[in-house]
């Protein structure tokens, strides 16, 4: 980035001119250096800002409330701030209602319901979807609703799960975006509690899950000790225990889990009700599991049986309503291939290959989930590079019986066997709003239903088109790239990058939001790199970004934001940079490896200092992703790419926004503040370098509607304002 153009911002900014410089003129808040110095494997790692980390300090309060004046100086004197607050506000009132996560019982359909005017999703119960053109007036009943139980909108439900006859439902709710959540239970027809409340069940570490007997007399759910353990393990060592509906949780029985590993992540799956219980226990996030099943005949609170090991690299497990159990295996096959066990075995020895590992890989996102089963069919999702497709087979044979009907570049996440030989499937596109439709196996037909949302945000005028970048190694990155129909390559539009890179997660298509919407009015192009990290092309794709090799995925994205210039969409003054999470710590990277690559960065709840993220509780789950210090060579990996650890004195950044939440439980809100302090240390004269820290959330899940617009607005001022971009006026 060119020197002239820094000068120029700069001084815009702090006379006040063109947007929010006035942060310039307040000066920044004193941050001290404390040199701490630690040793690690004879190299000595010094941490200027370790008393940072300390939240419980009033001094560290004190910094983080300056920090926040200061970034609102800057970003309320934005010039255009108010209209791109009222823009959105209106985009996103223009958001169609939507269902998310449906789940069949007893007839009924429960599912997430996000209407864009409340503050939090409702969870609601369907019983008509009729295959017809999408319609209003869906006939649904409201059986939670978190705006009532908590006006303030800060109460969320981080997941639930219906009995298998719907009578009931179970939620995890928790507060403030902290996802530290208790089961309530539900009566699915009134909407009233039944009174139990079951604690400890869900926490931002391993999460937390839940599943009904096939009665409905009771449900296994996850727990995380109480007082039998020290503070230092209270998000640690996730047990399941067995609870009958009406009974004092303090009493309930204990099934499995002593056993498991410190970070152990247990999922619960009974959807068949006849079938076996499937546990799938995740070691940490690195993609590492083991499965347990309890056969019906055991009894709730029976022994489980072990199915697999972690060396197995079994991913998935899901059980037929015949009670065969169904696996994807990676065993030899990176991408994945379909094991069956007969009915009642649990020998892993004994399955047979059902699907043999394919060009396309398998994608096993939601474990137990990642499988449908019906009678006659075993439905199964293959992505390549993101975009999801469907296949079909006979459960028994294996044999091909074609593919779901999908739209090109689309998704897939939600596969929902029915009574009738039906299967409700979502289709999910770039430009197009959630398609659900139903796919009947008897007449061979699909049909959409009225779960479909309809009207909402048009991206008539966008095309998505598809390219790759070569990365350093010679490795093929795919990009997609969203752009306004017609548009020119002068190497001169604002375009926003953004990118994940880890823990096997796929950044397939969905539609966009009310916030790219306002990007692409503004003459904007977005674009999303399908980094290594991720699954795009199975387990090999995801272990060529991990451990001793995640510079490869800073390396794709370097080589991705350089493509987007080759190929004159836009040039280093006029990109920005965005990611959340493991993708903040991937902008965290890049602007340090690369600091002229782009004009803006904005890193949301990332994570920055490596050397010291697993020592949190949720970074000790992240070990079996990033690595640890307490190993040599991944301490060198882990350290030759900690972003806080490579910011250089008199280096010139790009302007740079860091948002994180008090309440987050997933990435401690200390990288970013450690961050910033030693960004602007290095940097105090240049572009603005700004923290924003929100008391009432967390990671993100479980934000209030209030909370995700001001963050927005906060976000794309500070773009709109670095990028020198206009909104345009509403027709």
């Amino acid at each position: 980035m060119a020197l002239r153009s820094r000068l120029i911002a700069l001084s815009l900014a702090v006379a006040g001119i063109g947007g929010g410089g006035g942060a310039g003129a307040v000066g920044l808040p004193s941050t001290p250096a404390q040199p701490v110095t630690d040793t690690y494997f004879g190299q000595a790692v010094a941490d200027p800002y370790r008393w940072l980390e300390d939240w419980s300090s009033p001094e560290v309060k004190r910094w983080s409330a300056d920090e926040n004046a200061y970034s609102r100086v800057y970003l309320d004197g934005v010039r255009q701030r108010a209209a791109i607050q009222a823009r959105l506000q209106t985009l996103i009132t223009a958001t169609p209602s939507r269902y998310s996560g449906v789940r069949a019982a007893g007839g009924h359909l429960f599912a997430r319901f996000t209407d864009p005017r409340l503050q939090q999703p409702q969870i609601v119960m369907i019983d008509d979807i009729a295959t017809t053109a999408p319609v209003s007036g869906l006939p649904v009943k409201v059986v939670i609703d978190p705006n009532k139980l908590d006006p303030r909108g800060l109460t969320a439900v981080d997941w639930f799960v219906p009995s298998p006859d719907g009578r009931y439902l179970a939620a995890s709710l928790s507060v403030g975006g902290s996802e530290d959540g208790s089961v309530h239970v539900f009566d699915a027809a009134t909407g009233a509690e039944l009174g139990d409340v079951i604690p400890n069940v869900q926490y931002p570490t391993g999460g937390g899950d839940l599943a009904w007997a096939a009665d409905g007399k009771g449900f296994w759910y996850t727990r995380y000790p109480g007082a039998e353990r020290a503070d230092a393990d209270r998000h640690f060592f996730m047990q399941v225990y067995w609870h009958p509906l009406g009974g004092d949780p303090k009493n309930d029985t204990y099934v499995l889990g002593r056993d498991f590993p410190r970070i152990a992540e247990v999922q619960l799956d009974n959807r068949e009700g006849t079938a076996p219980l499937v546990i799938s226990v995740a070691n940490g996030d690195g993609g590492e599991f083991e499965h347990f099943l309890l056969p019906v005949a055991a009894g709730p609170t029976g022994t489980p049986k072990r199915l697999t090991k972690l060396a197995d690299k079994v991913v998935a497990v899901s059980a037929g309503p015949d009670g065969a159990v169904y696996l994807i295996s990676r065993l030899g096959a990176p991408g994945g291939r379909v094991l069956r066990l007969a009915p009642g075995d649990t020998d892993l020895a004994h399955a047979k290959v059902l699907v043999p590992e394919g060009k396309a890989a398998l994608v096993s996102d939601g474990g137990s989930r990642a499988l449908a089963v019906t009678a006659e069919r075993l439905y199964l999702r293959r992505i390549e590079g993101g975009p999801v497709t469907v296949a079909m087979v006979a459960p028994t044979t294996g044999q091909p019986l074609g593919p779901l009907q999908m739209l090109p570049v689309a998704t897939n996440e939600e596969l929902v066997p029915l009574e009738g030989g039906r299967v409700l499937y979502d289709i999910g596109t770039y430009l197009k709003a959630p398609t659900y439709a139903v796919f009947d196996e008897h007449r061979q037909t699909m049909d959409e239903t009225r779960l479909s949302a309809t009207g909402g945000l048009d991206f008539s005028d966008a095309e998505v088109v598809r390219d790759a970048a070569v990365s350093a190694d010679g490795t093929q990155v795919p990009v997609t790239i969203v752009i306004p129909k017609g548009a020119k390559r002068d190497g001169k539009a604002p375009v926003l990058l953004t990118g994940y890179g880890g823990f096997g997660v796929n950044l397939s298509p969905h539609q966009l939001g009310p916030e790219q919407r306002l990007w692409l009015d503004a003459g904007g192009i977005y674009a999303i790199a399908n980094l290594r990290g991720g699954a795009e092309f199975g387990e090999a794709w995801h272990d060529a970004g991990r451990l001793t090799q995640k510079q490869h995925v800073f390396d794709d994205f370097a080589a991705v934001a350089r493509l987007l210039v080759q190929r004159h969409y836009t040039d280093a003054d006029h990109l920005a940079l965005i990611g959340g999470s493991n993708g903040g710590l991937l902008m965290g990277a890049t602007l340090t490896q690369h600091p002229d690559l782009a004009r803006a960065v904005v890193g949301n709840v990332g994570i920055y200092d490596m050397v010291r993220t697993e020592l949190d509780p949720n970074g000790a789950f992240n070990i079996t992703e990033y690595g640890t210090v307490k190993d040599a060579a991944q301490f060198q990996a882990l350290y030759a790419y900690s972003p806080y650890h490579h910011v250089v004195d008199g280096a010139r950044y790009p302007a740079i926004l860091l948002a994180t939440g008090e309440n987050d439980g997933r990435v401690n809100p200390m990288h970013s503040r450690k961050m910033v302090a030693r960004l602007q240390a290095a940097d105090p004269a240049g572009l603005p370098i700004l923290l924003r820290t929100t008391a009432n959330a967390g990671h993100g899940h479980g934000s209030s509607l209030a909370e995700r617009v001001a963050l927005s607005t906060d976000i794309y001022s500070f773009l709109f304002d670095q990028l020198n971009m206009t909104l345009p006026t509403p027709h």
